[in-house]
């Protein structure tokens, strides 16, 4: 028996249809990321590096590029010790409808992005929307902090970050980094192109820098009735991941307000969205032109990656998404125009590893306060 033409006609559309919906729907859905493979400290073309003993960290006051793994330990620093002063920490939230700033927007749940057909280092993604949020800000205000002065600081992605707070009890206490105000902002939500996080961390600008100076630290210097300084010197960004990233943005299109960087598994890659002309390669360009091309500017940067750090975690395929290349042609390029910077390859270490912060954080944090009194 055959059926009516008409009838065909309409199967066959329907199946057409239900067909390129589920090839936008699988082309929107991230597929599963293969495990990233260990890279070697001493491939040929990453930078010459000084291998220390498994367990050592790299001196405070040595710049340069260390290896150090595969085991890892907490640094003592990071437990809490009997007389040491405790910090008080303040928290409180923002939202998206008080922020001149950052409205806020969102990708639609399991969707991500598709390369565009024309250009490998572009992700068109259709999915993201205006849409509310609410950050969380936590506020470390050392015990040593002397009321009405103006203090040094540093402002952190992600937060809070407790193992930060727990490391300047600390170093404070012993007198290895000044007496710090630590400001940890959360993202506003989301990961990647597409997302608030994304377009806070990701983009190549002084945005974000901006958005703390006029929305964030106003706030943090009514809340915990303290005063911030305004030097440049005294003022520290840091991150892990896209919030490293960022955390270098901050310091490089506002140097004014900021000379000191920290970052564990920067995203140094081409994350930006929506795509700017100007740097087109999103962080990628730091190491591509933006440090080779400039003149140097005042920051001191510490920078990390683990053996096992990103590859290739999206659709694209552009050479420009892995995480440990990235991080060391960052060495590289620092390295050629002088700027004070210490970099760690960690073995045996993932992206944004646990361990590995715990393990550093401290001498990280003492390297990138070096040249800044701090009552010794």
């Amino acid at each position: 028996m055959h059926k009516p033409k008409s009838l065909t006609l309409k199967l066959g559309l329907a199946v057409l249809t239900q067909s390129l919906a589920a090839n936008l729907v699988i082309a929107q859905t991230p597929a599963a990321r293969p495990a990233p493979p260990t890279r070697d400290p001493h491939t040929p073309g990453y930078v010459k590096a000084r291998e220390l003993p498994d367990g050592s960290v790299p001196p405070a006051a040595v710049d340069g590029n260390f290896i150090v793994g595969p085991t890892h330990q907490p640094a003592p620093e990071m437990a809490a010790h009997e007389g040491v002063p405790q910090g008080v920490v303040t928290e409180f939230t923002m939202s998206s409808v008080d922020s001149k700033i950052y409205p806020g927007i969102a990708r639609d749940a399991g969707t991500f992005g598709t390369p565009d057909m024309n250009d490998s280092a572009k992700l068109v993604v259709t999915t993201s929307h205006p849409a509310p949020y609410t950050r969380h800000v936590a506020v470390y205000v050392p015990r040593q902090y002397a009321p009405g002065t103006s203090a040094p600081f540093i402002v952190g992605a992600d937060g809070p970050d407790r193992l930060l707070f727990a490391a300047l009890d600390n170093l404070i206490a012993e007198h290895r980094v000044p007496v710090i105000i630590a400001i940890s902002i959360g993202n506003g939500s989301g990961d990647a192109q597409g997302s608030e996080r994304g377009l806070e961390y990701d983009t190549m600008s002084g945005l974000y820098a901006e958005f703390v100076e006029k929305e964030v630290l106003p706030l943090v210097e009514q809340k915990c009735h303290v005063k911030l300084t305004k030097d440049p010197n005294g003022r520290a960004t840091m991150g892990t991941s896209s919030g490293g990233s960022c955390a270098l943005s901050m310091a490089w299109y506002h140097p004014e307000l900021y000379h000191r960087v920290l970052t564990f598994s920067g995203t140094y890659v081409n994350q930006q969205w929506p795509s700017n002309p100007q740097t087109p390669h999103g962080a990628w360009e730091y190491h591509e032109k933006l440090i080779p091309n400039s003149p140097r500017k005042p920051i001191r940067i510490w920078l990390e990656v683990g053996d096992t750090d990103l590859f290739n975690p999206n659709a694209m395929r552009d050479g420009m998404h892995d995480w440990v290349v990235a991080n060391e042609n960052m060495a590289r390029v620092l390295a050629a125009k002088h700027y004070r910077y210490q970099f760690v390859f960690v073995r045996n270490s993932k992206h944004g590893d646990r361990p590995t912060k715990q393990e550093l954080l401290p001498e990280a944090l003492e390297y990138i306060w070096q040249g800044y009194p701090h009552g010794k």
